[in-house]
């Protein structure tokens, strides 16, 4: 038991001496040989392109003990379209700590770090692709998305040819009329995002292929001789950053009127009692609630589940730290969840 006690006082220690910072632009390149280091499945090529092309506009949080970065989280920015509206919102990505420094709680302090900077930049929710999904329950993510990659296994047989730069500002449009047509939540398509992407693809020996008929865009496919055949679809989480933002960005069927409690262990200002109106013409109308009016309680992690369409409301229920009213329930089946989801993104 003295060994035990022991260890744990050296890990409260470490936690106390911890040093988080975020990195100055020009820093992003010493995170590299951790990156390379816990990563080692990516080509040379690939973090090539990722520390050219990534860091240059994307924030890093790290953890340094002995003149070195030991742990890190990197923000990748991207702006989204939800339900027709802009949205700047992080992907996070580059979860690593090195092995001698694991199991210190280096992961968790960064995590709160980076969803409280997120939520001071009003960010409304955040998403990753995790390694392994228990990893991130413990900070209310929860999986919403299960990648939906358009490869193509067989060029020949698809008659596409490989896109160029030349070809973004078109890929831009098309992908767009046709993504605001079929999805409630996705990364807005511009030139700059098909120049990036047909870099990172090209890094690692892989194409964008273009279909056209008549000269016009009708489908574009990800190629990839040499890892084509078939994997796994990658899984998407989300977490809700700021649960007020979250809650504007939704649509409703019918007239609502409900008042709830949110829980948040983590971002402190998400605790607090909500009222919600409004009509499927008006959009959602929120009011700070009164703790005595409240029908239930909802943890953050839940919400996120039920916003994004991955639980129903009587899934809602099951989870740990909920109570619904009978009322409250069919309040929440009036909120039509983003559950129309494209984020095929790897970094």
């Amino acid at each position: 038991m003295e060994d035990v006690k022991d260890a744990a006082d050296v890990r409260m220690r470490e936690r106390n001496h911890m040093k988080i910072r975020k990195l100055d632009s020009k820093e992003h390149k010493d995170t590299r040989r951790l990156y390379e280091e816990v990563f080692p499945e990516d080509s040379k090529a690939f973090v090539d392109y990722y520390y050219a092309e990534k860091t240059k506009d994307n924030q890093i949080y790290v953890v340094e003990e002995e003149g070195a970065v030991q742990a890190m989280l990197h923000l990748n920015p991207y702006t989204l379209m939800v339900n027709g509206e802009e949205k700047d919102a992080n992907y996070i990505v580059a979860v690593a700590t090195r092995k001698e420094y694991r199991k210190r709680g280096y992961m968790a302090a960064l995590m709160k770090t980076a969803l409280r900077s997120m939520y001071e930049e009003g960010q409304a929710f955040t998403f990753l692709m995790p390694a392994a999904e228990e990893i991130y329950l413990p900070h209310d993510f929860r999986t919403v998305y299960r990648q939906k990659q358009r490869i193509c296994r067989d060029a020949e047989s698809f008659g596409g040819v490989p896109a160029g730069e030349e070809d973004a500002d078109e890929l831009a449009g098309t992908a767009e009329r046709f993504l605001s047509q079929h999805y409630q939540v996705y990364v807005k398509r511009t030139k700059e995002y098909f120049v990036r992407l047909i870099k990172e693809l090209e890094c690692d020996g892989g194409r964008l292929l273009l279909h056209r008929q008549r000269g016009e865009i009708m489908d574009c496919r990800l190629y990839d001789a040499e890892h084509g055949e078939e994997q796994e679809s990658p899984s998407i989480m989300a977490r809700i950053v700021d649960v007020r933002r979250m809650l504007m960005s939704v649509r409703l069927k019918t007239l609502m009127a409900a008042c709830f409690t949110v829980t948040d262990s983590i971002i402190a200002e998400n605790n607090r009692c909500l009222t919600i109106t409004g009509t499927e013409f008006s959009g959602v109308m929120l009011m700070e609630g009164k703790e005595e009016n409240s029908e239930g309680t909802v943890t953050i992690a839940a919400l996120s589940a039920f916003l994004f369409g991955a639980e129903s409301v009587e899934e809602l229920c099951d989870e740990e730290g909920v109570k619904l009213s009978g009322r409250l329930k069919a309040e929440l089946k009036k909120i039509i969840p983003l559950s129309k989801i494209y984020l095929n993104e790897v970094v």
